[in-house]
């Protein structure tokens, strides 16, 4: 092997340099939290939106779209798990140019968001709905991103004021998309953290899309709750108003078969002391992101936790506590469960439209979560008409996350 060809296998063998475009705090033993210019090495990107990283030594999953990659240098020292990078000078300062940034490291999650078509225009159809109720109401958008719910807001009823609230360098993005529409009278954005923000006046609505994977990813839920108890005024609205997270026994052959079967037999040769070892790794987290059918689902969905945003309170976090019972009504092989959410938004009026609600599950129309799945040790055969009924428990850890 050439020289230069082995210091290139060197590098990549060691990883890639990414650095991070802003704070992401880990929800999972097995992520890593960033900080905003942190320096890290991706070791592997086993799917699009979470790669396997390397951080001060310490390794986990991450985000892939809080990062930007390092410019690789024409030079690459010839050294086991070091590389030289090159950069460019204004990347000496990486946040010097903070609109840029923000924007690169936001749009990709934003695009994916309202592209969602299940997701935004339930957001659209509760204002629409709620038009007459909203004039002259004072609306808090917490987490407001790009601004399309306060924009809503404006565009299809008359509140006296909206709030926009975003913590991300989006927010000065938003500004512009309130002036180039034509709502900077109406809709104030406010940059930073939910919990610090002041207000000149309590609100009479406080919407927000804090929703993650499996419902309770991320646990921006606990940030509504302390804003809900500061600034929304006795007897305002919430949407959602309820949440719901469910559950139901499932079939994944693809999943299971691309990484525990593969390693039964590949190439004509015997693979399968690794099988432990992909056990481990794949099955012993959910799978976010997960598609599943409706002819994968054995059973009728449970509902297995359900939320009152009014009653709903922060302690209430530390631990929730659901049972789960299912008869399953088609033969096949149990894999493991699957789990989405549904949020309902109330109506405060009673002419137009009625309540709204947003179905992430496989009965209704995609959405960019999509399903989590959890996935048994070994799947199990099943008949029609067998039982399982046991608890749920989710758990909120000492750092702040659900598991």
């Amino acid at each position: 092997m050439e020289e230069s060809e082995k210091a290139e296998n060197d590098t990549y063998s060691a990883g890639e340099e990414f650095i991070s475009l802003s704070d992401f705090k880990a929800t999972a033993s097995d992520q890593l939290t960033l900080g905003r210019g942190d320096r890290l090495l991706v070791r592997a990107k086993p799917c699009e939106d979470w790669w396997w990283a390397e951080l001060r030594g310490d390794v986990g999953y991450v985000p892939s779209s809080y990062l930007l990659q390092c410019r690789l240098s024409s030079t690459i020292r010839d050294t086991p798990r070091t590389c030289e990078w090159e950069e460019e000078e204004a990347m000496e300062d990486p946040w010097q140019d903070e609109e840029y940034f923000g924007s690169y490291a936001s749009l990709k999650l934003h695009l994916e968001m309202l592209s969602d078509q299940c997701r935004t225009e339930a957001y659209r159809q509760v204002v629409l709905n709620n038009r007459d109720f909203l004039k002259d109401k004072v609306v808090l958008d917490l987490g407001c991103g790009t601004g399309i719910i306060s924009l809503f807001c404006a565009q299809l009823s008359q509140p006296a004021k909206v709030y926009a609230v975003e913590a991300s360098p989006m927010a000065e993005y938003t500004r512009r998309l309130v002036r180039q529409n034509g709502f900077e009278d109406v809709v104030t954005v406010l940059q930073g953290r939910a919990e610090d923000i002041e207000l000149p006046q309590k609100v009479d609505v406080l919407l927000s899309e804090w929703m993650g994977n499996c419902l309770l990813f991320e646990f921006m839920v606990e940030t509504v709750l302390k804003v809900r108890r500061r600034w929304l005024a006795e007897g305002g609205v919430m949407w959602p108003s309820s949440a719901a997270l469910l559950l139901v026994p499932c079939q994944a052959h693809g999943f299971y078969a691309e990484n525990m079967s593969f390693w039964k037999n590949p190439y004509g040769l015997d693979f399968t002391p690794l099988q432990p070892l992909a056990q481990q790794e794949f099955f012993s987290k959910p799978k976010f992101s997960h598609v599943v059918t409706p002819e994968d689902c054995l059973s009728a969905p449970c509902e297995v936790l359900s939320l009152n945003m009014y009653t709903l309170d922060v302690q209430d976090l530390e631990e929730m506590t659901g049972q789960f019972s299912f008869c399953v009504d088609k033969p096949g092989e149990f894999h493991g469960f699957s789990a989405w959410f549904t949020v309902g938004f109330e109506s405060r009026q009673t002419a137009g439209g009625g309540a709204v609600e947003l179905d992430t599950g496989p009965y209704s129309q995609p959405t960019h979560w999509k399903q989590t799945l959890f996935m048994l040790d070994s799947p199990v055969s099943v008949h029609q008409g067998t039982g399982s009924v046991g608890p749920l428990s989710c758990t909120e850890t000492k750092s702040g996350d659900a598991t």
